[in-house]
């Protein structure tokens, strides 16, 4: 078998209900076409996915993803990514990570590691060079991801070198359907893979070894590593060394672009409160850095009490801060800490715990549900909840089934403005006062996400004041996926962004001394348009329509009604000839199905 540089050329394949696993050699040209990441792992999983599969079935396959940068000296390069068919969304869901585990993950000696079926009770699956165990987990069976990974560490001991785990919480033991799977801290967060984890009764992955891969052009290799590193120190990436996304909240609300009570508002009154000073009033704020990364973005905020004093505190970013905050209408920053803390304790996406909980507050005070305290402002109540949710009690148990779920159970108005697309809830970018971002969350594969499209930088650009029906204006939102799905494949975190003049010359620059590929700026977009369609092709065999390429009635109904965004709503027209753009910008046909020559011409058929 003949290896690709950077590349150990395999993937292992776990069948958990057979305790069996082989490996399974990628076949030609699949390395060069989907690169890693994101882009691999939807080749992976559209190969190994039944159609129409229940996500929750053990025949739904759960894809960990490495790529060819990891064990380089590329700084941002230890990520992986996580894939499977989404309990949320029932679309496909890749969510990307920062840690060690990458980087122990690789040196098992595969590029990824796919599992099929379920235990038959509570397992750690052990994998090295050496083979795969399967190992009981009854012993961590309830406990949080943090306490259950330094178990099964202190377990194995020290062999290979030491482990590195990922593992659920009890969000994800009790199928919760935006439970993540987390390490090191940190979290595949978004789309409910921790629920897919669950399901298999696969309370931990525990990963070691001493493989490495060879690089075409080593020499080359570490000059251009030690030109990143110097330019990911400069002024493209100094807020995020300084003030962290944090800050974005205060910029947001001076904008109108502030998501606030279930998207009622885009200006949040009480936003100063949750500003980076005030968070850090009577706290020691510290700063650190994912592994192999020399930018330092990360900023952890103590909290007595919490379970989160060991490895730093809470570590807040602009998401689980607007999420657990403006959504909720609260302004306490002890009580959002205390919840981004107990999210990660259970194993919960802090975007759809607070867009759920933002959503079940709307309907309290129309009088839709009857959940006591439960109303905006309330930080004691979100708290209860947080916990409800977690442990499926209550209106907890409803509300972790997402937003789109509970609309359908509640009935009346609720599904005009539960808060998601695809039922992935939406993160915080008011979608009347970015327009280009609405469109990026309706054709997004995954559903709501900015971190899939980043069509906010054309809403923040001079390109476009705001993006219009024109097929030519079509083109920057599409450019800006493209770089996002390279990056998320080669991978790269995407605060390197202003560090590169052209993007995509960037990463090509990046993939040839680590591949010897003779790659240019062309390839890499056929590469990005090649892995989206292929994402979208997967969505069609498991049951896509194109009415699910559209957002909240509220976003076309309601104008925003104070702010710099003011009298800003959706023209449902508009974004209908968008959509239609776009899928035709794509060569897809313009309802959004994929025409067999495209996937021929693609090498997808």
């Amino acid at each position: 078998m003949s290896t690709v540089p950077g590349y150990h050329g395999r993937y292992l394949r776990v069948d958990l209900s057979e305790r069996t696993s082989r490996e399974v050699p990628w076949p030609d040209g699949v390395l060069r076409s989907f690169l890693g990441g994101g882009g691999l792992g939807a080749w992976a999983l559209r190969h190994e996915t039944p159609d129409g599969v229940d996500p929750l079935s053990p025949e739904s396959p759960l894809v960990f993803v490495f790529s060819p940068l990891v064990g380089s000296p590329l700084t941002t390069s230890a990520k992986f990514a996580v894939l499977a068919k989404s309990p949320l969304t029932g679309r496909i869901n890749d969510s990307l990570s920062s840690s060690h585990f990458a980087i122990s993950g690789k040196r098992t000696g595969y590029d990824a590691i796919v599992i099929v079926g379920a235990a038959e009770g509570a397992t750690t699956l052990v994998v090295t060079p050496d083979g795969v165990r399967f190992e009981s987990a009854e012993t961590e069976w309830g406990l949080g991801s943090r306490e259950t990974g330094q178990r099964v560490r202190d377990r194995l001991g020290g062999e290979w070198g030491g482990f590195r785990v990922a593992a659920i919480g009890p969000a994800g033991e009790r199928l919760v359907h935006f439970a993540t799977i987390s390490h090191d801290a940190r979290h595949a967060g978004r789309g409910g893979l921790g629920a897919v984890m669950g399901s298999k009764r696969l309370k931990a992955i525990a990963v070691a070894g001493d493989r490495v891969v060879s690089f075409a052009d080593p020499g080359r290799l570490v000059e251009i590593s030690r030109d990143l590193s110097k330019r990911s120190l400069g002024p493209a990436t100094a807020k995020y060394r300084e003030l962290g996304t944090v800050d974005n909240l205060v910029t947001f609300n001076r904008l109108g672009s502030l998501p606030t009570r279930n998207f009622q508002g885009g200006v949040f009154a009480e936003a100063s409160m949750l500003s980076p000073e005030s968070l850090e009033a009577d706290r020691d704020r510290t700063r650190t850095s994912c592994a192999a990364c020399t930018i330092g973005c990360e900023h952890i905020f103590p909290l007595a009490g919490s379970g989160q004093e060991e490895g730093g505190g809470v570590r807040m970013e602009y998401e689980n801060l607007f999420a657990l905050g403006p959504l909720c209408g609260v302004s306490d920053p002890r009580a959002v800490l205390a919840a981004s803390a107990l999210c990660d304790e259970l194993g919960l996406d802090t975007i759809s715990t607070g867009a759920s909980i933002a959503f079940a507050m709307e309907c309290a005070e129309r009088g839709l549900v009857e959940i006591p305290g439960l109303r905006f402002g309330n930080g004691d109540a979100m708290l209860s909840m947080i916990d409800d949710i977690g442990n499926r009690r209550e209106w907890g148990d409803l509300l972790a089934e997402g937003t789109r779920a509970a609309a359908e159970r509640i009935g009346g108005e609720s599904q005009s403005f539960a808060p998601h697309v695809k039922g992935l809830e939406i993160p915080g970018y008011e979608p009347r006062a970015l327009q280009a971002m609405a469109l990026g969350f309706a054709v997004g594969t995954r559903g709501a996400d900015h971190n899939r499209s980043g069509a906010y930088e054309v809403d923040f650009s001079p390109e476009v004041g705001r993006i219009d029906a024109e097929p030519g204006t079509i083109e920057p939102v599409v450019r800006v996926e493209d770089e996002a799905v390279l990056m998320d494949s080669l991978i790269l975190c995407k605060f390197l962004r202003g560090v590169f003049e052209d993007r995509v010359a960037g990463m090509a620059e990046l993939l040839r001394p680590v591949t010897g590929w003779d790659v240019s700026p062309e390839e890499l977009r056929e590469t990005a348009g090649r892995i989206v369609t292929a994402k979208k092709a997967y969505n069609i065999a498991q049951g896509w329509t194109p009415a699910e390429d559209t957002l909240p009635q509220r976003f076309f109904e309601e104008p925003l009604g104070e702010g710099g965004s003011q009298g800003a709503q959706l023209d449902p027209d508009r974004l209908a000839a968008q959509i239609r753009a776009y899928n035709l910008h794509r060569g897809w046909t313009a309802e959004g199905y994929v025409p067999e020559d495209r996937l021929v011409a693609l090498g997808l058929a």
